[in-house]
């Protein structure tokens, strides 16, 4: 079980810098951000994710269960690490279906 093998388009981003060319470039539903990107913070891609006003749902990755509930607002889910494929798939299919923040 993959998210492409679930009928999800996948589109991947190693730092800030390519995350912002990609969302500029393409229309998506769901993305998953890590709070730590290859080089920056995956924070920063929220922060233009909002600023931009861009009707995407974010699943939130983390390695600490510590995120506090401002932060939790602001996104559609958040996935503790480990976590599973199906969670991940599940979080995605969720993301996908559910309602917009502010919607």
């Amino acid at each position: 079980m993959n998210l492409e093998l679930e009928g999800h388009r996948v589109l991947e981003a190693a730092t800030v810098s390519e995350a912002s060319a990609l969302l500029a470039a393409e229309t998506v539903d769901v993305v998953l951000l890590d709070v730590h990107v290859g080089v920056g913070s995956g924070l920063d891609v929220l922060d233009e994710i909002e600023a931009l006003d861009l009707p995407v749902r974010v699943v939130l990755l983390s390695g600490t269960s510590d995120i506090d509930q401002p932060l939790r607002a602001r996104v559609h889910n958040v996935l503790g690490k480990p976590f599973s494929l199906e969670q991940l798939v599940d979080a995605v299919a969720d993301g996908a279906s559910g309602t917009l923040r502010g919607a």
